[in-house]
């Protein structure tokens, strides 16, 4: 095989909601057979790492725990590790703020005695958690995001993402925030390539998305490859000027490599 480990989003390129897309379950296979290394990637903090493998394994792919990752784990990892004394504001679910709390990091109950604000995917985003935010960044608190993503994408619809709650706070604050923690950030691709164990000229990362996923790889060093099954087409290479090495229909082309 020309590589050994290969990076999966799962979103829009390995299912679609409750359904595996057409000849994910027999590409991930033939790969692991082949011997090479599976890794899911995903920038969605809603779920555990946990929950995200029960899924893939409940849908044919057998997957442990610990081939996921996504952006509320590496999140955690990241504040535990760069402010473990923080107090964070998290615009987020129940999923991420039990992650954060697990790696024994505090909540802030005051906008001037939070040190972080951070924004994620949180379908009860309301005006009060807007409110609180914007006041803990005027008063010093830095505004990260677990992810950068404007939509999430469902079998019939999208869901509002991250994305949209970050422009708001740019608007408001006047200032871009203080970081990204999930694709297509340096946090993300180091915790990935410190997982596989492998250099970067040794993976592929394989995504539905151009700015997240193909950015991702090739501000990593790896080689990309874009599924057309999910968020882009082939208009949106030249329009956004993210070239992928490869451009795929299905996920059958991917063992052929």
């Amino acid at each position: 095989m020309r590589f050994k480990g290969y990076i999966f989003d799962l979103d829009g390129t390995i299912y679609l909601g409750e359904a595996l897309l057409p000849k994910a379950k027999e590409t991930i296979l033939k790969l692991r057979n082949s011997g090479g290394r599976v890794l899911f990637l995903s920038n969605k903090p809603t779920e555990s790492r946990h929950a995200f493998a029960d899924k893939l394994s409940r849908l044919g792919i057998e997957t442990a725990k610990d081939e996921v990752i996504n952006s509320s784990y590496v999140a955690a990892l990241y504040f535990q590790q760069e402010m473990p004394d923080a107090k964070l504001y998290v615009l987020g679910e129940v999923p991420l703020i039990k992650e954060l709390k697990e790696a024994g990091l505090q909540m802030a109950n005051d906008p001037t005695d939070t040190d972080v604000v951070l924004v994620s995917l949180d379908r009860g985003l309301s005006y009060e958690k807007i409110h609180f935010a914007y006041h803990a960044a005027k008063a010093g608190a830095q505004v990260w995001a677990t992810n950068p993503d404007l939509v999430c994408p469902m079998p019939d619809d999208e869901i509002i993402d991250a994305g949209a709650t970050i422009a708001a706070l740019e608007a408001l604050l006047r200032r871009p925030i203080d970081g990204v923690i999930g694709k297509p950030s340096p946090i993300i691709i180091d915790t990935v390539l410190g997982h596989l164990g492998l250099p970067p000229s040794q993976c592929l990362m394989v995504g539905d998305r151009l700015e997240t996923d193909i950015a991702m790889g090739i501000a990593g060093g790896m080689a990309t490859a874009l599924m057309l099954t999910g968020v882009a087409n082939r208009t949106d290479i030249a329009a956004m000027g993210i070239e992928p090495d490869f451009v795929f229909e299905s996920l059958a082309e991917i063992p052929s490599i």
